[in-house]
């Protein structure tokens, strides 16, 4: 809602609030469950007189400003439980769209890695132009009990932590990595025959030396000890694509 000067410590000038900066327009109030009960009281009066005030104000002031909310709670049961106001509940509650779990939109997914890796590629001044197959797929495989904003923290930290110009399923936690140094991704299988169990193994390690250099074949072949003829047929035989701009 604002503050004038000297409404508290550190108020050293007046300045506009949200719904001012709104005026016209819309604001987008996030986790609406959270506000406190003074705020969810200053909220209630906007909505039912179109004015506030600002801090340290008498004066009332009035925008015009659609308000859209959002909260990952059940508001219901938090009037229940007496930790939301119900007659705030039903001032916001005109119209409500109900967003599935992002395990339930597994198609979002790309889209939202996509914007996300630019935002934070951007905000962090780094030369990441994608992700590998691997990583979409260690993802995809991922439940989100977090939901979108666990996506969110995922790859600004992969961002982060990235060596190379694409996100490798190496920047990603411990427990979304189909493997760990000096372990196997999973216990084989009792059916899983010692060829099958050589070639997971070898997959595995072409695939981290591959995401460790970029996919440059000729660095990922010297780290394997191996001729880069031998990789390449290696990669065809594993379908170990280049990564892309986004996963094929």
């Amino acid at each position: 809602f604002g503050h004038e000067k000297g409404a508290f410590t550190g108020a050293i000038r007046s300045r506009d609030g949200k719904f001012q900066a709104a005026h016209s327009g819309t604001l987008f109030l996030d986790e609406i469950g959270e506000l406190s009960p003074a705020v969810q009281v200053k909220l209630l009066r906007f909505l039912q007189e179109r004015t506030f005030e600002r801090v340290g104000s008498n004066h009332p002031q009035q925008v015009d400003v659609r308000l859209v909310a959002a909260t990952h709670r059940d508001l219901e049961q938090a009037i229940r439980d007496g930790q939301f106001r119900e007659d705030l509940y039903y001032r916001l509650n005109v119209v409500t769209i109900r967003v599935p779990p992002l395990r339930d939109r597994r198609p979002d997914l790309a889209a939202l890695i996509d914007y996300f890796l630019k935002r934070f590629a951007e905000a962090n001044q780094r030369d990441i132009h994608g992700y590998s197959r691997e990583f979409y797929d260690a993802l995809l495989r991922y439940d989100f009990p977090g939901n979108v904003r666990e996506l969110e923290n995922l790859v600004e930290n992969a961002v982060i932590l990235s060596r190379g110009s694409h996100l490798s399923v190496s920047d990603l936690p411990a427990h979304l990595q189909p493997s760990s140094p000096g372990a196997l991704s999973m216990p084989p299988p009792e059916t899983e025959t010692l060829p099958d169990l050589v070639a997971r193994i070898e997959k595995e390690k072409i695939l981290e030396a591959l995401e460790n250099h970029d996919y440059v074949q000729t660095r990922a072949a010297e780290m394997l000890g191996i001729h880069e003829r031998v990789l390449r047929y290696k990669m065809k035989k594993y379908g170990l694509e280049p990564p892309h701009g986004r996963p094929r």
